[in-house]
């Protein structure tokens, strides 16, 4: 279903023992797992919204024991009480775009694509979480046919090679030519539009990301690698980044090279100044 465009955040509540004024805040809502080293995750979403200028707000699927060596456990989140939090937050609050990351399971994941269903006004950036950086699982096995019949919620999708692959269900890409045809065929399964990043396909010394729209062809979006052998959090705070500047107004494109840029300022300064001992952090 495609989202309709984004429209100023502003209301005024008749007949409540307080008057107030109209509120014009910026509110961008992040449906993810909770990351409690703070590199991912809800966590880092956070950081990133409020990076962007915008208020955020959050519905958490998951708990995990997790740093930036790896996920140890995962406590879920029952699908009602995640779809409880998500409605408590659009109930309330003028929610201009939302992020979706981490959803577990395929209850969770219907019971987020019903409430979605009920706001198409709102545009979602989904990042199809199946994998932490470590290798560690965090999508059931059977929850993926779930996860491809929230994709048509998406106004843009950003999975890595490997959710790539699982989505459409092939082999990930190994090559430029490939991730052009995948990104491509990600776009029908219903996104308004792709982000497939690349950086895990060995193309020299740039990493490539493909980037689909509709009625175009696809964009080769090129950067130079960075010296990190595992990144904790980066697909996190990309999509995080596109969800905020799209609620301000951008373009997907725009909005996706905002977001890139953003990711990669802080990627290097976790260079600089890593907070853990395993897989580089963005500093926000």
């Amino acid at each position: 279903m495609s989202r309709a465009p984004l429209r100023a955040n502003a209301r005024h509540r008749p007949g409540s023992t307080v008057d107030r004024p109209a509120l014009v805040t910026r509110t961008a809502l992040s449906i993810a797992g909770s990351d409690p080293s703070g590199g991912a995750g809800i966590q880092a979403d956070l950081k990133t919204f409020a990076a962007q200028g915008v208020h955020g707000a959050a519905a958490i699927t998951a708990l995990t024991a997790q740093n930036t060596r790896g996920v140890q456990a995962v406590h879920p989140v029952p699908a009602g009480f995640v779809a409880h939090q998500v409605r408590a937050v659009l109930e309330d609050l003028e929610v201009g775009a939302i992020k979706v990351g981490m959803l577990g399971s395929s209850e969770v994941t219907a019971a987020v694509a019903e409430v979605l269903a009920s706001r198409p006004d709102v545009p979602v950036v989904l990042d199809p979480v199946m994998v932490a950086a470590g290798g560690e699982s965090l999508l059931d096995e059977d929850a993926v046919a779930a996860l491809v019949a929230l994709v048509p919620c998406a106004a843009l999708l950003t999975p890595n090679t490997h959710e790539a692959g699982l989505l459409l269900g092939v082999e990930p890409a190994q090559s430029l030519s490939q991730l052009h045809e995948q990104a491509e065929r990600l776009l029908t399964l219903g996104a308004d539009a792709v982000l497939l990043k690349g950086g895990r396909v060995d193309l020299g010394p740039r990493a490539i990301d493909v980037l689909a729209l509709p009625d175009a062809a696809s964009l080769a979006l090129e950067h130079d690698r960075v010296p990190a052998v595992r990144v904790h959090g980066g697909g996190c705070t990309l999509s995080a980044a596109i969800a905020a500047r799209l609620l301000l107004g951008e373009s997907p494109s725009a909005a996706v090279s905002h977001a890139r840029a953003y990711v990669r300022a802080a990627l290097m300064r976790g260079l600089t100044d890593p907070p853990g001992g395993g897989a580089t952090a963005l500093l926000h």
